[in-house]
């Protein structure tokens, strides 16, 4: 009777802590259970606001998944490590431009930088929209409802394009890097050049129909900031002017041109360039004679306006002056 009590007494005891194992794992797993769930990393970030060319944007943290709709803010957010994951297509070279077509692997092409596929974009999910005012002040209201909206005022302002995309995309120091690399770049051209700042340099582009002195743009504020003189005829406010006649090459006169007619298009433009190539005016031309005429990539000089076609284009300058 003893041994029976005792062993009942042990079977008592070992349930009990049973029981009591069970309640302490049964609490534990209710402490994990009644844990905040994990928050993504962007909405744990303060929500920024954004001021740009249509008013002021709310955007939280960074943004992952960012739709350029120009050229220099596609361009910007290469420079500043961040591949889009959709993109209007390239004015030439299609889909992307040469210059960084090896970084635009996997980007969803959103068609026409004038008319972007606003469908396939929504399809795709952006948390961020870079767009311009120039080109889409229609489709603001449309582009917002997909998703946060910042717009440029103009898509040539390289510098503009660049800081208005490192807002956005919260990466300030991204952009303060690739500026203090800018602005040893320039100082070290000014430097190397001397007194070749001097020579006059002119911007020509032949077209269908005319051709063109380019007195604003991409390509000339680059220029400017780079210190290269600039014929007080070629300079103004204006985009530039239209050449129709043979009669008026003389305008063109410069110790330097850069000719930045796209070689890409069969429409006949190379054609017209050639006929006044040939004629007895050009000829005279300061550059001609001195053979200092440079047919440069019109994706970078002219097409691309970013901070990455910026770079590429004191590339250029540095080889085309002979500088080391």
């Amino acid at each position: 009777m003893v041994r029976r009590q005792k062993l009942v007494l042990m079977l008592a005891a070992m349930f009990v802590l049973m029981l009591v194992i069970a309640g302490c794992g049964g609490n534990q797993q209710g402490g994990e259970a009644s844990q905040p769930p994990q928050v993504p990393e962007t909405e744990n970030q303060d929500a920024r606001v954004v001021q740009h060319a249509m008013g002021t944007t709310e955007i939280k943290g960074t943004p992952k998944n960012v739709v350029t709709l120009f050229q220099g803010a596609t361009d910007a957010a290469l420079a500043l490590k961040v591949k889009p994951v959709g993109a209007v297509e390239s004015w030439i070279e299609q889909p992307w431009y040469n210059y960084i077509r090896a970084q635009m692997e996997g980007v969803t092409n959103l068609g026409s930088e004038n008319q972007p596929d606003l469908e396939k974009l929504a399809s795709i999910q952006p948390d961020l929209i870079i767009a311009s005012k120039t080109r889409h002040e229609k489709i603001y209201k449309q582009l917002s409802a997909i998703a946060p909206t910042v717009m440029t005022e103009e898509v040539h302002l390289w510098k503009d394009t660049l800081t208005l995309t490192s807002e956005a995309l919260n990466k300030k120091d991204e952009e303060k890097k690739f500026l203090e690399e800018w602005n040893r770049k320039v100082a070290d051209f000014k430097e190397k050049m001397g007194d070749k700042l001097k020579l006059e340099a002119g911007i020509v582009d032949f077209r269908v129909d005319h051709a063109r002195i380019v007195y604003t743009g991409f390509s000339a504020l680059v220029l400017d900031e780079l210190g290269i003189a600039r014929p007080a005829s070629q300079r103004g406010t204006e985009w530039g002017v239209q050449l129709t006649s043979k009669e008026s090459i003389p305008q063109m006169d410069a110790d330097i041109i850069f000719d930045q007619t796209s070689t890409t298009r069969d429409d006949g433009r190379l054609d017209l360039r050639k006929a006044w190539s040939e004629h007895p005016l050009w000829k005279k031309l300061k550059a001609v004679q001195n053979n200092r005429v440079f047919e440069v990539d019109t994706a970078v000089w002219n097409n691309g306006s970013g901070p990455l076609a910026a770079m590429e284009m004191v590339n250029d300058l540095y080889e085309f002056y002979g500088l080391k």
